[in-house]
């Protein structure tokens, strides 16, 4: 649990309202992943030629400053209406990629019937669907015996929580993470860089051997996105290389996530080092 009366603690910095958000930075990009220019209607970004993105809504159960979706806020808005939400399945199931992504906002803020209905509309010109979530680590009790159960049944489906800290994984933590993997539903967790978070290979060693003894693969460590608002927990990607580097020193195998980063251009994730060039 975070300690609102730390402003250095690592889990509230990674939610609570900050002055330094007000501050204008000459990095800050308004669109930091190309997302906008990426979507060929509402509610979908496609980057690549094999997988699409899918956003179920813009709801979350958690706010988190550094997000590279923060513009995304509750309203009228916050989920697709029957209209939009028909055309983007439509045009997903005409265009049959590989794989979709269920994103948002956050896919399991959505009442289960929805999220399971939207699997089953998308097979079975859809093979592969990985849900992107951050969830099981912010309102556990979302996972669910019946969100298990559905995914069970629609396998192959992926599940990619979202850890930034060790602190993160209490016990309510590990048994949603315990039941989806108990299940046969694979998890990869993604992590972002953060400054005053978890810029520190034992923060981020112990981290990453954390999760694989949850039984949980560190997939990606992102270099912090140039979101406005959140230039004071950005970590420089020459900084994240070298962080990387440490912790790679230390760890190897399933436990060492691979380093990318997301530029805005829309061209999808790249590996930091090649970005530097």
């Amino acid at each position: 649990m975070a300690d609102p009366s730390d402003p250095a603690d690592p889990l509230a910095l990674q939610v609570l309202p900050d002055p330094r958000e007000l501050l204008a930075d000459p990095g800050d990009v308004p669109d930091p992943v190309g997302d906008a220019a990426r979507s060929p209607v509402p509610w979908v970004v496609r980057k690549h030629q094999d997988r699409v993105l899918l956003l179920l809504t813009k709801r979350c159960h958690l706010y988190c400053r550094y997000c590279f979706r923060r513009d995304h806020q509750p309203g009228a808005t916050s989920d697709p209406d029957p209209e939009a939400w028909e055309r983007a399945l439509g045009w997903i199931r005409e265009h049959a990629p590989r794989e979709v992504i269920l994103s948002g906002g956050d896919p399991l803020v959505v009442p289960v019937p929805r999220l399971l209905d939207t699997i089953d509309r998308l097979r079975p010109a859809v093979r592969v669907i990985r849900i992107h979530t951050r969830a099981p680590v912010t309102f556990p009790e979302a996972v669910t015996d019946a969100l298990v159960a559905g995914l069970r049944a629609r396998a192959p489906v992926w599940v990619v929580i979202h850890a930034n800290h060790p602190r993160e994984l209490s016990p309510e933590v590990d048994a949603a993470l315990a039941r989806l993997v108990d299940a046969g539903v694979p998890v990869l967790d993604q992590t972002v860089l953060l400054r005053g978070v978890n810029d520190d290979p034992d923060v981020l060693a112990t981290l990453f051997e954390a999760l694989v003894e949850r039984r949980v693969m560190p997939y990606y460590l992102h270099v912090t996105d140039r979101v406005p608002g959140n230039a004071h927990l950005r970590v420089p990607i020459e900084e994240a290389i070298a962080l990387h580097d440490a912790v790679r020193a230390r760890l190897g195998g399933v436990a060492l996530p691979k380093l990318v980063l997301d530029p805005p251009d829309g061209s999808g994730k790249v590996d930091a080092r090649e970005a530097l060039g």
